[in-house]
Parts: C-alpha cells; structure tokens; sequence
C-alpha cells in the first residue's frame, strides 16, 4: 500500500471519527482537530535582540506551572521576512541549524504564559551540547522532581521542584558508552509506582536501561535491528497501569511493548512509510497517542495498536506543526507542544463542548493531584 493511499485512509478515519461528533460538525476535520490555538504563548523571554532557539521539550505539571525546555537563543535576523512570527522558522530554515547561545535552558511559565521561573544556574551543564532533550515529572513522586535528558552530553538529571538542588546525575558529560554507567544519546524516561525508572538510550545505543529509585542500575535489553526486541533508534517510553512498556522505536515505525523486566510481549507498526514516530504518551482513558513528523500528525491508538484517530498538519503558522518534539498535557486538558524545528512551544486550548475523546487524554497524577 502506497503511503498515499495509507494517508488518504488515515484521513478518512479521522473524519468518520469526527462526523459522529455533534459538536465538531462545523468545520469537520481541520487542521488543529478538536483544539482551538492560544494566541501568544508563551510571552517573550529572550533577552533584547534575541529569540528563543530551538525548543527541546516541555511539561505541563499544572495549568499554572509548564516547564520548557529552551536549547538557548538567537540574535533576531538583520532583515525580517513579511510573514516574522517572533519564531527562527519563519525565516524558512529550521532552529536546529544555527548555533545558539546557550541560556535560559530550563524555563517554567504559568497558563497566561509568563515567565515565572528561569533555572539559569544550569545553563552550564548543557554547555558543548545543542541543549536539553527532554523533560518530565514522574506522576508518582509526591516531591514532584523534574527529571531532564541530555542526549548530547550523555546525561540525565534529577531536580528538586523549584530547581534549586540537583539531586542526581546519571551518565559522565561528553562521553559514550554502553556499561551500566554511560549512555549513548539517551531519549526520554518513564516510571513505576516505586520509582523504578527506565532509560531509552537512544541515537547511538539501541536500548532499554532500567534503575532503581535511587538511580542504581538494574538491567539492559535490546540490539540494533529490527526484530522483536531489537531497535532502531528508541526515541520514547511510557508505561501503562499494567506496568507494561511502550518504546517508540522511531526508525522501525513501530511500537514495541514488553513487561517490566524486558520480555517482549507485542508490537506494532505505525502503517506510514517512511514513518519518524518521535513522542508516545499513554493517558488516562487507556490510549496511546503519538506525534509522527513524518506526516506532522498527532496519531490515537488503543494499546493493542489499533488507529482511532488523527489531526494535525505541517506548517510555521499558528497551529501548525513543524518538528514536534514534545507534548505534553495540564488537568484542564490544555495541550503544549514543543518544536524543535519552527524554534517555539505552542498551547491549544480545548474548544468549547468538543467530544473529549478527541482530546490527547489527560495523564493520572496519582500521587499529588
């Protein structure tokens, strides 16, 4: 099947999907599906004569207190094109391209889009990378730590809430391995009730790394290929009230689901050729939902991998998509995206008596909501 055919049904689903909504019929299908776009989030925080640079991640622990991750800034161009967004990608080159100054890396705005809090006395652990990768709050520690990856510079970070104390670090600054105290370009992270966490460790490695609570290092699966078990790039990991693992496993197109101690248990492939699945996120309604930049679609499945929905286009306009590479979603049901490419975090309200199953589902913070 051609990849436009598998576009085109993908489309068709979505809108019989949407058609049976009441509450969706104006419009159909469009291109920010069942959300409308905030305008002006978040407000500017670079210093005079800069912008943001490429934006790695973002997490929304309340509708009041979302982390951004801000892989540094640039100098606003000597000629603005006519349609300057206040974004590097309007310039029609991706933020990922030019070398940023690195500042301001760990930000935390509120829902109105003010800077509350900037982290700038970590701005030096990200120095001789390209910025942080990802950032997540683990939903059950009830001291809310915030956990960030730094693919670059082989590290991970553990904070106390409010960024003061770094609590531990895994990984040595700058160097590769693949022994049980190095990482080769770690990705993202995910947890267990006890606090049991694991690693996908990532663009040079090609595995899953598991730790205790107090980051003691535990086990390892997975070799490059693309057989069961096997992977080929694992980008992103999340884990369901089964304690089951989820690992997008970005350049196989295709998600791979095993239990806690590594069995491989099933996958599932995303359909799109060639498919670039860069987020995965289960909710609390039981669905998966990923980000595929293939397409620039937010993808819904249930976690036997069957398709329910889509939406999403590519584009630098408000509410477009370019080079998603986070998201993330408050209790309101407020949905945050962070791009890597376009250099800017966007928010999407949930429209006014929208069908919730259309929405990217909210996570259960058990331990502190």
């Amino acid at each position: 099947m051609t990849r436009a055919r598998i576009l085109a049904l993908m489309t068709l689903a979505g809108v019989a999907l949407l058609s049976a909504s009441a509450s969706l019929q104006k419009g159909g299908e469009n291109e920010t599906g069942p959300y409308d776009v905030a305008a002006t989030w978040p407000l500017p925080f670079a210093r005079p004569g800069y912008i943001q640079g490429s934006q790695g991640g973002v997490f929304a622990e309340s509708p009041d207190r979302i982390y951004v991750l801000n892989r540094g800034e640039f100098k606003v161009p000597g000629k603005l094109p006519a349609d300057w967004n206040s974004a590097w990608g309007s310039t029609g080159e991706r933020a990922t391209i030019p070398k940023p100054e690195l500042r301001n890396c760990i930000l935390v705005f509120n829902s109105s889009g003010t800077l509350l809090e900037a982290w700038t006395q970590w701005d030096w652990l990200f120095e001789g990378g390209r910025g942080p990768h990802h950032v997540k709050i683990s939903p059950y520690d009830p001291e809310r730590h915030v956990w960030v990856i730094d693919d670059n510079r082989q590290q991970v970070f553990e904070f106390t809430h409010d960024g003061k104390e770094l609590v531990m670090t895994l990984g040595e600054a700058g160097v590769v391995g693949n022994d049980d105290r190095h990482f080769g370009r770690p990705t993202d992270i995910a947890w267990l009730p006890d606090g049991t966490f694991f690693v996908t460790d990532g663009y040079i490695n090609t595995r899953v790394v598991k730790f205790d609570r107090t980051g003691k290092f535990l086990m390892t699966w997975g070799t490059k290929g693309s057989g069961p078990g096997q992977f080929n790039l694992p980008h992103a990991i999340d884990v369901d009230r089964n304690r089951r693992l989820y690992v997008a496993d970005r350049m196989n197109g295709r998600v791979q689901v095993f239990d806690e101690n590594g069995k491989f248990l099933y996958d599932w492939s995303f359909g799109v050729e060639p498919s670039d699945i860069h987020l995965i996120y289960i909710g609390a309604d039981r669905t998966l939902w990923a980000f595929d930049r293939g397409t620039s679609k937010m993808l819904k499945y249930d976690l036997e991998g069957h398709f329910l929905y889509s939406w999403g286009t590519w584009g630098d306009f408000a509410g477009g998509f370019w080079g998603v590479h986070g998201f993330s979603v408050d209790q309101e049901g407020n949905f945050y995206v962070a791009e890597v490419d376009s250099g800017r975090v966007q928010k999407f309200a949930p429209r006014q008596g929208v069908n919730p199953n259309f929405l990217v589902g909210k996570q259960v913070y058990s331990a502190w909501q």
